[in-house]
């Protein structure tokens, strides 16, 4: 009679997923935690250097060493339990030596994808009554893996949808009349508007703050405030909202004027922006960035920058400024600056106008850790290519009086272990739809010209 499996597993985890969160070894419970030594070889040749991935492998280097602490050879190859934040332990921890024999099925050994395959096809050999997982973002080595009998799968632990389509867009809309489905509506009026309290139970599941609702009539509003029994909504009159506009420019549909209301509204700190190439979300995102700190002076200055895996190495060695050496990087900011001014008289002197005028700073990602922004606009584009980790490193960067604008496509990921269920953009608008002063619009079509929007829907 074959033997029973153990109920706690070996999880071996690959280089990527230690990149992608530096904490993953913490996320296995009561299971054991494998970490192979090719992995610390390929973590120790990519700590060098001031790039985002160097600064995540050295944090991951530093929770391994954190739980071995002084445990002896003996004990660190059986497993070391796992220390918890509260003082409890909970799971093992063990490096895994490649000194086994070449199993049956090996794989040749001058990969290093190879090399830790073959060691957890040993291993499984070695320990036939546990199950071995191996945990990798790499596509390609999860079917190596499974090709040679072992499990393999994706990091998961901070995946928070099933299916990108259940992603939160900012607003519901409901078919036909919403106040034919409502029964009993309180209204009031004060000095900042027109307000209706609406019983919980006649609204739709899981209502957020900072959620529109609009329908077939024209109606929109805006969740205000959420209590045990019913919800306060905001009533934005349609023409009210079209007309609204930011360094003169307006909204061309109700998803662009949500987004502009969420963008200029002080209340709101934390606006993420998401939708194809085209929808608005940069421009729409500048205007009210230029609106808020020329014209009304409610931040000192506006600081860009963006996901780009060309800023990830080094910003070079040749002559000139970060700001400079940014511009290439940053070519979208001056673009849309271009349209936003493309009825003047003489557009680029409009352009330099501002560039002076406005206090806008180009800044590399590699740059933005460790400082403090106060009274800023943090205006962050291609956020689709952040990793959950980078995405909190550079959110927390906002210090006193300042407002984020995140900027991204799903459907533009270009990071080789990101998908759109694990991007930080995903992961950045489902942990904050509940922030009280945080919301999200998901803006549809492609305004941008009829040849965009033909080629979004046929290519």
């Amino acid at each position: 009679m074959a033997a029973r499996k153990s109920d706690t597993k070996l999880y071996v985890i690959d280089t990527n997923v230690l990149i992608h969160d530096p904490a993953a070894i913490l996320n296995f419970e009561e299971h054991q935690v494998v970490i192979p030594m090719t992995v610390l070889e390929e973590l120790d040749k990519l700590k060098m250097g001031k790039a985002s991935i160097a600064t995540d492998c050295r944090e991951a280097i530093r929770q391994i060493d954190r739980i071995i602490g002084d445990a002896s050879p003996t004990e660190i190859a059986k497993g070391i339990p796992i220390e918890r934040p509260d003082g409890d332990y909970q799971g093992h921890f063990s490096i895994l030596l490649d000194t086994f024999q070449t199993p049956s099925r090996a794989l040749p050994d001058d990969l290093n994808d190879n090399k830790i395959i073959n060691s957890l096809v040993t291993l499984q050999e070695k320990y036939p009554n546990r199950e071995t997982i191996l945990i990798t973002k790499d596509i390609n080595m999860r079917l190596k893996a499974r090709g040679c009998g072992v499990g393999a799968q994706d990091y998961q632990n901070d995946q928070l949808l099933s299916d990108v389509s259940l992603l939160e867009t900012g607003y519901h809309h409901v078919d036909g009349s919403f106040w034919e489905t409502q029964e009993q509506v309180e209204t009031f009026h004060d000095e900042t508007g027109t307000y209706h309290r609406i019983p919980l139970n006649q609204l739709p599941e899981d209502m957020i703050i900072n959620r529109f609702i609009t329908d077939d009539k024209g109606f929109i509003g805006k969740v205000h405030q959420i209590g045990e029994e019913a919800a306060l909504i905001k009533d934005f009159p349609k023409e009210q909202l079209m007309q609204a506009s930011a360094w003169g420019l307006k909204p061309r549909d109700t998803a662009q004027a949500m987004a502009l209301n969420l963008l200029l509204d002080p209340d709101i700190h934390l606006v993420t922006l998401s939708g194809q190439a085209g929808s608005g979300k940069t421009i729409l995102a500048l205007a009210a960035a230029i609106e808020m700190t020329v014209a009304t002076g409610q931040f000192r200055r506006i600081i860009a920058t963006r996901s780009t895996r060309g800023l990830d190495e080094d910003i070079g060695f040749l002559p000139g400024t970060e700001a400079e050496k940014m511009e290439p990087w940053l070519g979208a900011i001056t673009d849309n600056l271009e349209a936003l001014h493309c009825d003047d008289e003489n557009a680029t002197s409009s352009v330099d106008y501002i560039l002076q005028k406005v206090p806008l700073q180009f800044k590399s990602l590699n740059y933005i850790r460790g400082r403090s922004f106060q009274h800023s606009l943090i205006l962050i584009d291609e956020c689709q290519n952040l990793t959950p980790h980078q995405m909190k490193t550079i959110i927390t960067r906002a210090g006193a009086g300042s407002k984020v604008i995140c900027l991204g496509n799903l459907a533009q990921i270009d990071t080789p272990y990101l998908n759109p269920i694990s991007s930080g953009l995903t992961y950045l608008i489902e942990r904050f739809k509940h922030f009280p002063h945080g919301g999200t619009i998901h803006l549809q079509g492609s305004p941008r010209s009829e040849l965009a929007e033909y080629a979004e829907s046929h290519l």
